[in-house]
């Protein structure tokens, strides 16, 4: 199937695909779920590049992978885990069983104990030494600060709680600049780590803790955990009723569901809450259910697999028109690189195509002024995702969303028109130029053209529209995954680094000696500690 799909490409990867347009064109490659539109008719996919496509799909046997991720069947054959954040926005759903048993009553549980403690929060009724809570700073790493730092940014329209700071990076300036800014008699601190040992969020907890106790009489009152370690949690002095686990099927960074979304919650209040959650669901079911032609998320996969693995593009950016989105491509580079940026399939055999892509972008307009130079003339092809409301929560300010929109549809419809030679000549023409110099000034002004990018759009950028896009963007990753052959749901390229930092600190802190490190190491070693380390 995979040398079909090169093939077609082979064959069609030349012509311009501005010409595929015709009446029906824009219909028959887009797709809706509920209020969201998904544009991808200004790429080089035609109806049997579609075929090809979905036949791979089915060949890989998505579908039965699909049943079995909802299941709650151990699809983390790696870890022998279940896979079931989908579980975790279920609001409407019936059971779900993990080894038999079925984990809906302990989600419900986990979510009304989040709820309950939110309002505590947001009421004052939870207080700090010096009051009601004024701000909440959530330390974490990985899944469990791009997440909710992503998603409190998104929803700041609707952040009628306690101002949000979030600490991931355990670079010394990251935790001060945040501390700097909060009262510590008024500071809700909530650590999110599974197991309670995770290096740069443990060595944040402890500053943040030695921070507070300088002017609070019992710190750890004022922190909270999220973590499955109750001895490790109590250890810290958090008690059992601050303490807000989740099971091992909840990935890191599949976590912004549960109880990762606390800082979420409390921002934005319960209610806003489940809707987020709500969306997620609305896109789950619409991914059970769809058949593939019309299936959002798994057409999304598809033009992903186009061309990264068939046309070997290797990048792709993801270009939300909505600021308040600007975490957003960190969050799906995460997402996706740690998902499926793997080597081996399944079985442990090499892959025989390239894994997933490289994820990154910047919100328009912005990016416009920074790197679509090289989108639009570079020599390397970007497949490009644009993000765009139809409203923004400033309705004063309409003319700009206008402003926005039309910025976001220019991009794309530049990237596939592009400019040619003769109508930069004819432009230089009317510029007075003549001769070589027209010539020069002309090919400066050429634009190729025929580089693909998808559209999704949405109404406006609220919590249910949220909850559906990152949905949206977890199942593309599935499916990606699936196809490739590859476990999407493990993350063993994280730990060498580890391994290796927690060896080298005793070194760079003079308690043993650097012998067998190689020059280089050796060699940085040596000037860190002689400038300061």
């Amino acid at each position: 199937m995979w040398d079909d799909l090169r093939a077609h490409h082979a064959r069609t990867g030349r012509r311009r695909f501005e010409t595929l347009f015709d009446d029906r064109r824009a219909k028959d490659y887009s797709v809706r779920v509920g209020d969201m539109f998904f544009d991808y008719s200004k790429t080089n996919i035609d109806a049997e590049a579609r075929a090809l496509l979905i036949d791979l799909l089915e060949q890989a046997k998505v579908a039965e992978r699909r049943e079995a991720m909802f299941s709650g069947e151990a699809i983390n054959e790696t870890e022998g885990r279940a896979v079931l954040h989908t579980a975790l926005r279920n609001l409407d759903g019936g059971p779900i069983k993990v080894g038999g048993q079925d984990v809906m009553p302990e989600v419900r549980t986990t979510l009304k104990r989040m709820e309950t403690f939110a309002e505590k929060v947001r009421s004052g009724a939870f207080k700090g030494q010096g009051g009601a809570i004024t701000d909440v700073i959530n330390i974490g790493i990985g899944g469990s600060d791009l997440g909710p730092a992503m998603a409190v940014r998104a929803l700041s329209p609707y952040h009628d709680g306690p101002r949000g700071h979030f600490v991931s990076n355990v670079d010394p300036g990251d935790i001060a600049d945040v501390l700097r800014r909060c009262d510590p008699a008024t500071t809700l601190v909530i650590v999110a780590s599974k197991t309670f040992t995770t290096i740069e969020t443990m060595t944040n907890a402890h500053t943040a803790r030695a921070w507070m106790s300088e002017a609070v009489q019992d710190p750890a009152a004022q922190f909270v955990a999220l973590s499955t370690s109750k001895s490790r949690t109590e250890a810290f002095g958090i008690p059992a009723e601050r303490v807000f686990g989740f099971a091992d099927w909840v990935g890191g960074r599949y976590s912004v569901w549960g109880p990762i979304g606390l800082s979420l919650m409390i921002a934005i209040g319960p209610d806003a809450f489940r809707a987020f959650l709500r969306g997620g669901q609305e896109m789950d079911r619409h991914f059970r259910a769809a058949d593939w032609h019309e299936n959002m998320p798994a057409l999304l996969a598809l033009v992903g697999i186009w061309h990264a693995q068939v046309c070997s593009y290797a990048t792709r950016a993801v270009l939300p028109y909505d600021n308040r989105l600007g975490r957003l491509p960190a969050y799906l580079q995460q997402l996706e690189m740690e998902s499926n940026g793997k080597r081996v399939s399944m079985d442990g055999a090499d892959l025989t195509v390239q894994s997933g892509p490289i994820v990154w972008g910047e919100p328009g307009t912005n990016g416009q002024h920074a790197f679509y130079q090289l989108i639009h003339q570079g020599t390397r092809i970007v497949p490009c995702e644009f993000m765009i409301a139809a409203r923004g929560h400033e309705d004063e300010l309409h003319h700009q969303q206008q402003l926005l929109i039309a910025n976001c549809l220019a991009q794309s419809e530049a990237l596939m028109k592009g400019r040619s030679l003769e109508v930069a000549r004819a432009m230089m023409e009317k510029a007075g130029l003549e001769g070589d110099e027209l010539e020069r000034q002309a090919r400066h002004r050429v634009f190729e053209g025929n580089r693909p990018s998808t559209t999704l759009a949405y109404p406006r950028l609220d919590p249910f529209s949220l909850g559906q896009i990152i949905a949206l963007y977890e199942h593309r990753v599935f499916v990606e995954g699936v196809i490739l052959g590859i476990n999407s749901f493990d993350q063993w390229g994280v730990e060498l680094g580890k391994e290796l930092a927690t060896a080298l600190q005793p070194i760079i802190e003079g308690k043993k000696p650097g012998t067998g490190k190689d020059g280089s190491t050796a060699g940085l070693i040596d000037y860190l500690q002689r400038h300061g380390a």
